[in-house]
């Protein structure tokens, strides 16, 4: 194949800093162009509902434009179509530009006006690179600056990414830890404080337990996102309004409630909305703290499930794959690592997120594209991980019933309940004479015949331990 067949056709475009040659076939502009020659950092793209979200804006400001008089109608609707035909598949290849870019987001802002506009063009008659009849900053970004629309998209999109992602795989991991509680109700085993024998416990109360803990990290979380439905779109470059028609504000925002469905509404301050990314520090801890229970979570079932003979083995997962290159039938807890690493992941987004928010300065804060790309990320990963979780690991766990009672009986904790009867410290000799002599707290105590058996048989009855009281009296 010859060199010139090769040759990629180009197109000259001209921006504030002069002209450049752009490709052809692309549907962005020279402002993205330079983007991709000045930011190759990662190769990781906006997530494609941060995309929908950026054009659901566009969209709703196009509407507003037109129905304050400030677009007329045959630009706003080439702009509407443009939107549509992106949301619904097309030109989805069109925005390369780098999460890791200029700051606020400007380079992704120019990517998303310059296909709106060369898109628009043509199906106004016009060609790609002309921008006439519609120009990247004076139509598709009418009334907007990328310091209002950038964190206004960013919003909208994690609302988005977290009901599509994350909050059903959470009730789901909510509802399978309940439902193992009630399973294993009738199954008794020994606690273990310090990693040390303690008193009788259900094993279907650690999974309740730990069913409760994930309900309460999913309402926190609930809680949080409400900061996110307030926006700051209207406020333009430093939230004062600059540029935008009279009752724009309340107009893209009724419009976006439409597109939506999100019960959306204006910040009380746009200023402040501007100036302050907090919402989205709120929703990162509460990911994080998630994160954090869920960790603790799948330690416990890697404890229990360890073995499976030289552990507790008080559980049994399900097995998914081989988990040794080297040792023959080897299985490892692999979903519960699996989860373990995306937790980790969430805390570390959740420390970038944190050092982003912070790093606002007067009416800014342009660290909006690391604040979104993680939050995005983690959102989706951990929603990922979690419905996993569930549907390969919590639903297939079973009991090892006889290792429970085996080491319920066991137990050096027992002797808790001879408190009440016998004093603290005769019952720590009990416990002490048990221990080294390799009997269980029960022979030791027959051995002493401290108690009757009538009264072994009810004070030392480890299923009434397990609820509040004192057995035996």
């Amino acid at each position: 194949m010859g060199e010139s067949t090769l040759k990629v056709k180009m197109r000259q475009e001209k921006d504030s800093l002069g002209f450049r040659e752009v490709p052809e076939d692309v549907y962005y502009g020279v402002q993205t162009d330079r983007a991709i020659e000045n930011f190759p950092i990662s190769g990781l793209k906006a997530h494609p509902r941060f995309i929908d979200a950026f054009l659901v804006v566009k969209k709703a400001a196009a509407a507003a434009n037109a129905r304050t008089g400030l677009l007329p109608a045959r630009p706003a609707q080439a702009i509407i179509q443009v939107c549509d035909e992106i949301l619904s598949g097309r030109l989805r290849d069109q925005f390369p530009v780098d999460v890791f870019q200029m700051g606020a987001g400007t380079a992704f802002n120019m990517n998303m006006n310059e296909v709106i506009a060369n898109r628009a063009n043509e199906i106004l008659g016009g060609r790609r690179g002309e921008y006439s009849p519609i120009n990247p900053n004076d139509h598709a970004n009418m009334g907007q600056s990328t310091n209002d629309v950038f964190p206004t998209a960013a919003r909208i999109a994690l609302l988005f990414i977290l009901k599509e992602y994350l909050h059903g795989s959470l009730e789901s991991v909510e509802k399978a830890l309940y439902e193992k509680g009630r399973e294993f109700d009738g199954i008794l085993k020994s606690a273990r404080t310090h990693l040390q024998d303690a008193v009788p416990i259900r094993l279907g109360q650690e999974f309740t337990a730990y069913g409760e803990a994930i309900h309460k990290c999913r309402y926190a979380l609930l809680q949080a996102e409400k900061s996110l439905y307030e926006l700051g779109i209207g406020g333009s470059a430093a939230g004062t309004g600059l540029n935008t028609a009279p009752g724009y504000r309340e107009t893209v925002i009724e419009e976006l409630r439409k597109l939506t469905g999100l019960d959306l509404m204006p910040a009380r301050d746009m200023r402040e909305a501007m100036q302050s990314q907090r919402p989205f520090a709120e929703v990162s801890a509460s990911l994080r703290n998630l994160a954090l229970e869920v960790t603790r979570i799948v330690n416990d079932l890697r404890l229990l499930s360890s073995g499976p003979m030289t552990g507790f083995g008080e559980i049994h997962l399900p097995a998914t794959a081989p988990g040794s290159s080297i040792m023959p039938g080897k299985v490892n807890p692999s979903i519960l690592e699996m989860v373990n690493m995306t937790a980790f992941q969430v805390i570390g987004c959740d420390a970038t997120v944190a050092l982003a928010v912070q790093a606002g300065q007067l009416e800014l804060n342009v660290m909006m594209p690391i604040i979104a790309f993680n939050l995005n990320f983690a959102a989706t990963v951990f929603g990922n991980a979690l419905k996993v979780l569930c549907q390969k690991c919590l639903l297939g766990i079973t009991a090892n019933k006889e290792r429970c009672q085996f080491y319920a009986e066991r137990s050096m904790g027992l002797a808790t309940a001879l408190n009440a009867f016998i004093g603290y410290a005769q019952a720590a000799e009990v416990v002490k004479e048990a221990v080294q002599s390799g009997k269980t707290v029960i022979q030791a105590i027959r051995e002493r015949k401290i108690l009757s058996e009538e009264e072994i048989r009810k004070i030392m009855d480890p299923f009434k331990m397990t609820e509040p009281g004192i057995p035996g009296k």
